[in-house]
């Protein structure tokens, strides 16, 4: 059996349900009209922080203007990922020379006069090359977890501030990209520094060896057999080759700095 629904026939009830319609499409066209103008001013505003970012980040020649650029436009999105990520970068540089110089346990001093140390002094220090080069050749996984955090938190940050895919992902390849570059300056330091306390333990096992038995005239160690004389020349040398590459790459490093200061500056003002 089928039901019908009865129009009805009364002209007022037409003229309601004719309302009703009319009431009904003047919503839609309401609600249709305001998405459109939200989504209207939300790209207007994106446009309006892009316009500021740039704006803001004109002049910028140094990765520390940033935070100024930010306490001028504090609610602009752009600036304060940018800030964040230079603020992590920095916060992971210093815990990597905070575990590089925990490398040394206790700190190894330069320029030490092997010549005025005794048996007991030289086996001491002897045992301090021999943890630093263990130090030194443990130090690069330790490293690689500080650029999971800080890579993992900017990231996150990022996110959190729902930027634009684009901007994430050239945010992301700078910071890959600098992470790949300290990683292999890192290693090659580490390797430096191991060789160069495995030298010196060489050396002053040497010095060690013959206690009691050198002597010393004007700075210089006389030992009593030319075998022995052999054996140290070849650590001294072996110390001294060491020691300038640790030298050399901590002047690369001066260089990889300022590099990267550069890199960074260009991301965020788009030159």
């Amino acid at each position: 059996m089928l039901l019908k629904m009865q129009v009805p026939s009364d002209p007022k009830a037409k003229t309601r349900v004719r309302l009703a319609f009319l009431c009904l499409f003047v919503v839609f066209v309401a609600l249709s009209i305001g998405a459109w103008y939200i989504a209207g001013l939300s790209r207007l505003a994106e446009s309006h922080a892009a316009r500021e970012s740039q704006a803001a980040l004109q002049g910028i020649t140094a990765p520390a203007q940033i935070d100024a650029a930010l306490r001028q436009h504090p609610s602009n999105k752009f600036l304060q990922l940018v800030a964040m990520a230079g603020r992590a970068a920095n916060d992971t540089n210093a815990a990597a020379d905070k575990l590089s110089s925990e490398v040394e346990q206790p700190p190894i001093a330069a320029g030490i006069n092997l010549a005025a140390l005794n048996r007991s002094d030289l086996e001491s220090l002897r045992r301090n090359l021999k943890t630093a080069e263990a130090n030194a050749n443990a130090f690069m996984p330790r490293y690689a977890a500080l650029l999971r955090t800080e890579r993992d938190a900017v990231e996150k940050y990022a996110l959190s501030l729902r930027a634009e895919k684009e901007t994430l992902t050239k945010l992301l390849d700078i910071v890959d990209h600098r992470h790949a570059e300290m990683s292999a300056f890192f290693s090659n330091m580490m390797a430096a520094r191991a060789e160069f306390y495995r030298a010196y333990e060489s050396l002053v096992a040497v010095i060690a060896g013959e206690a009691g038995a050198y002597k010393v005239a004007d700075g210089q160690f006389v030992f009593q057999f030319q075998r022995t004389v052999d054996r140290y020349n070849v650590a001294s040398h072996a110390t001294a080759v060491a020691a300038k590459r640790v030298g050399d790459l901590a002047e690369e490093r001066k260089r990889l700095d300022t590099s990267q200061q550069e890199a960074w500056v260009q991301f965020v003002t788009g030159k």
